[in-house]
């Protein structure tokens, strides 16, 4: 019977090598959440407040519990990481929808950035959140 090979082992220089990327690219997904509210027109009747509610609201149980339950590897990085690609898929949504921030080019650069160093936050303590409920006895890997 042929075994299959073991993976390559992780080492300290290399700290991405464990990090599940169609993890990050799906849960960063949920950011075009946004736009489709926007497009179906179900952000103006629900209104801005609840629209952030409910974009934020389902993007954290979404990535605590993906990513905890999931038993995804190094679920900090990864929805830090997650955090960031969905920073830059929102704005990269909204520019293409025309919805751009109207006070220039080097402002909306600014606030991009800003916008991301969020989001990468949000990501982190999401995968904090995350990480704990793998300790606490999660799916076995």
């Amino acid at each position: 019977m042929i075994q299959p090979a073991a993976p390559p082992p992780v080492s300290p220089e290399r700290p991405l090598a464990r990090v599940s990327w169609v993890a990050v690219l799906g849960f960063a997904t949920l950011a075009l959440l946004w736009p489709l509210l926007r497009l179906t027109g179900l952000e103006a009747m629900l209104g801005g407040a609840l629209t952030v509610l409910v974009v934020f609201g389902t993007t954290l149980v979404v990535w605590v519990l993906g990513a905890g339950l999931g038993a995804v590897p190094r679920p900090v990085l990864t929805l830090t990481l997650s955090g960031a690609v969905f920073s830059l898929l929102l704005t990269a949504s909204f520019l293409v929808l025309g919805d751009g921030p109207a006070h220039g080019w080097a402002r909306s650069v600014v606030a991009a950035t800003i916008e991301l160093a969020q989001y990468a936050g949000l990501g982190a303590v999401a995968g904090l959140a995350a990480a704990a409920i793998q300790r606490r006895g999660g799916p076995q890997r």
